[in-house]
């Protein structure tokens, strides 16, 4: 059988010895200098700039929390079954990255480093559920599929059709033709659809090829908050840090043109409750949106209307 490896939320705090003369060349920061000086002449060059960093901060948290083995092995654990648990339908890794807010942060970073003008609309995560290949529809059609009365969120739906439209525009604000809005969204019951078999494949998903005017439009649903999938390692952590897994209700879209940058960003119901206290620190204020009331439309009690402003990809140099 193999080893049992401790559980350190249940283990009493082991008492370490000081000055310990065999542990001096692991204690000492020469030891992290040995580690960095190790790397090769021949390694690449991104890993050669980062690497030290990442190791002298690894070793930093080490030493500052006094990280036992039992700890560090249970670490490791962790991120393998979060590996284990991957797949094409569901990113558990990712999802760590984002309640832990790196995927955010590392959004935000590379939003302001590829950025030339204020007016190019925020980025936001890509999130765990996206797929590629979603099936390119005509503007005006809809991304709900199969909404017939037997579905047990059918009267939620109708309550929260919605018809979304906007441009597509450059940063001068000139229209863009022919950019593809790649757009998705969960159910009313806060699944995405390679989440719940109850659902037709690549429900509430569609691409849509903007016009001359640079305008795409959609029906689509008012989107609902959702609780991130919590029956997994990454689930565990919240609970440990004693977090709701919460996100407001959004729209994730993916908006691309030739010559631009694609634009990878989220909108987000500025009447939903857990907009200030995302369980993965997504939102930003720019992307928070107001749905209307909409008369006149059998298909639609809600409408949005949301311009992306995209950047030319000459300009990340």
């Amino acid at each position: 059988m193999g080893q049992m490896i401790p559980d350190p939320t249940s283990a009493p705090p082991v008492k370490l010895k000081a000055n310990c003369a065999s542990r001096k060349s692991q204690n000492d920061a020469s030891f992290t200098e040995r580690v960095i000086a190790a790397t090769g002449p021949n390694a690449d060059r991104r890993l050669v700039e980062v690497m030290p960093s990442l190791v002298r901060h690894l070793h930093a948290f080490a030493r500052e929390v006094n990280l036992t083995v039992a700890e560090w092995m249970a670490a490791v654990e962790f991120i393998n079954e979060c590996g284990r648990m991957s797949d094409d339908r569901r990113n558990e890794t990712q999802l760590l990255c984002d309640i832990v807010g790196l995927e955010s942060l590392v959004d935000e970073i590379t939003s302001r480093m590829l950025a030339t003008s204020n007016s190019e609309t925020p980025s936001a995560i890509l999130g765990p559920f996206y797929r590629q290949d979603a099936p390119l529809l005509p503007n005006g059609s809809s991304i709900v599929q199969n909404l017939i009365p037997s579905v047990p969120w059918y009267e939620q739906a109708v309550a929260s059709s919605a018809f979304v439209t906007g441009r597509v525009l450059s940063s001068s604000g000139v229209p863009i033709k022919g950019a593809i809005v790649d757009v998705w969204h969960s159910a009313p019951n806060g699944l995405y659809e390679q989440q719940d078999e109850s659902q037709p494949d690549m429900n509430f998903r569609g691409r849509f090829e903007t016009d001359a005017d640079g305008r795409y439009a959609f029906y689509a649903l008012r989107p609902v908050p959702y609780p991130i999938p919590d029956d997994g390692p990454a689930g565990r952590l919240l609970s440990l840090l004693d977090r709701h897994p919460y996100r407001p209700g959004h729209i994730h879209f993916i908006v691309s043109a030739a010559g631009f940058r694609a634009l990878t960003t989220q909108l987000y119901d500025e009447g939903d409750e857990y907009i200030a206290k995302d369980s993965v620190f997504a939102v930003k204020d720019e992307l928070v949106v107001r749905f209307a009331p909409r008369d006149g439309d059998p298909d639609a009690r809600w409408s949005l209307e949301y311009d992306f402003v995209l950047g030319r990809a000459s300009d990340q140099g």
